[in-house]
């Protein structure tokens, strides 16, 4: 495909992309070159938690992009100091180091804990896992992952990844022996086909790992940032995990994750953990304007009152086309269908005209919802009665 005087095929081919180019973004919404308008409710997969351009990020970008971009993480920079001191103030968490993704969040989480198990627990290196579980790209993230096939995909596997079922202790303790140094989960599985981890599981599994004197890990790249009408999903069960990470809702559209950590798990030494532009000013003045937004008075509480109406929205639609049912928290929710059109609906609701709808299939009989945290009652109406045509018009005879 041609883009003016450039051909797309020098982009490395990774993946089928439809035939057209995103110019512009505003809230809720996408145009692309043609001037076509498109709903949309993946949000980059769950990434742009504020919508597209919002005023908050863009200002924060020109700002401090006029002022220090990168003076290397060697030194302090004042933007990752604040956004650093909101996370520690607003979680259980003492300690923050910042990334650029949520795959090397989560390696930082699996190096911090490999060493407290090196300090406190005899070498201990095994986290254990769950099964459909998705922890980013990496070799090690891709091992911890539960994904069919990715056992073989880049073959060996990094070791020490052993893995449980979601919603079942016994798996869990089935899995614990001396060389197991900590668990690690989704709250919500999103690339498994959103399925929560049960609150009285979450609590279950703190007690065992507090038991058996192991760290307890959160990965809440996806979850995370109010995903779920709290600011971190785990909250909904009442724990208190030992490590936690964060990614795409964290820098509202531009990268950026964080590892976050109790004093009494923060090990790392000089020279353990370290990145290029990790903590850059640009970045964290970002993610300092996406905090202040998120826990300003009333915000999360519109969220779950949203999510609370979408769900609604969606049950209508199992009722209408006899569906299998709807699931999910907050803002990050799914539509199990009766069967496997789901690529079918996201390529109609693309192609739907005069305004297109960007809709996500992580597996064939099942939508994901990931709109902006500020998606309005209209739209959410708006995508139900699009997908509601789709739904008729893909029906079988």
């Amino acid at each position: 495909m041609q883009y003016g005087e450039f051909d797309a095929n020098s982009l490395m081919y990774i993946t089928n992309r439809p035939e057209l180019v995103f110019v512009r973004g505003s809230g809720s919404w996408l145009y692309d070159e043609q001037g076509k308008a498109y709903l949309d409710f993946v949000q980059g997969w769950a990434v742009n938690c504020l919508g597209h351009c919002p005023p908050e990020i863009s200002e924060a970008l020109a700002t401090q992009g006029a002022q220090l971009i990168n003076p290397s993480p060697a030194f302090y920079n004042g933007p990752a100091i604040e956004l650093a001191g909101l996370l520690t103030r607003h979680s259980v968490f003492d300690r923050v180091f910042f990334a650029n993704t949520g795959a090397e969040a989560n390696e930082g989480a699996i190096k911090l804990a490999r060493k407290w198990g090196r300090l406190n627990r005899d070498g201990a290196y095994e986290i254990i896992t769950f099964e459909h579980a998705f922890h980013g790209r990496t070799l090690a993230t891709m091992s911890a992952s539960g994904k069919p096939g990715w056992d073989t995909l880049f073959a060996p596997q990094v070791p020490g990844f052993p893995k449980a079922k979601l919603n079942d202790l016994d798996s869990v303790k089935a899995l614990i022996g001396p060389k197991t140094v900590a668990v690690m989960l989704e709250p919500v599985q999103g690339e498994g086909g959103v399925i929560p981890a049960e609150p009285d599981f979450l609590q279950a599994l703190r007690e065992l790992t507090r038991e058996h004197g192991l760290l307890l890990i959160v990965d809440e790249v996806q979850t995370g940032m109010g995903r779920t009408g709290r600011l971190f999903a785990h909250e909904h069960a009442g724990i208190e995990p030992d490590i936690m990470t964060l990614g795409k809702g964290i820098g509202g559209g531009v990268p950026l994750s964080a590892l976050l950590a109790r004093e009494a798990v923060c090990c790392f030494e000089p020279g353990d953990q370290g990145g290029t532009y990790n903590g850059n000013p640009l970045m964290s003045a970002v993610g300092a304007a996406v905090m202040r937004r998120l826990t300003s008075p009333g915000f999360l509480d519109q969220v779950e009152e949203t999510g609370r109406y979408l769900a609604a929205a969606l049950n209508e639609l199992v009722t209408r086309h006899g569906l299998v049912g709807e699931r999910g928290q907050g803002l990050l929710r799914a539509l199990i269908l009766d069967d496997e059109r789901g690529p079918a609906l996201v390529k109609g609701a693309l192609e739907h005209s005069p305004k297109g709808l960007l809709l996500n299939s992580p597996r064939p009989n099942l939508l994901r919802f990931m709109p902006s945290l500020t998606v309005s009652i209209a739209e959410i109406d708006e995508m139900i009665g699009v997908l509601d045509t789709l739904l008729h018009a893909t029906r079988k005879a």
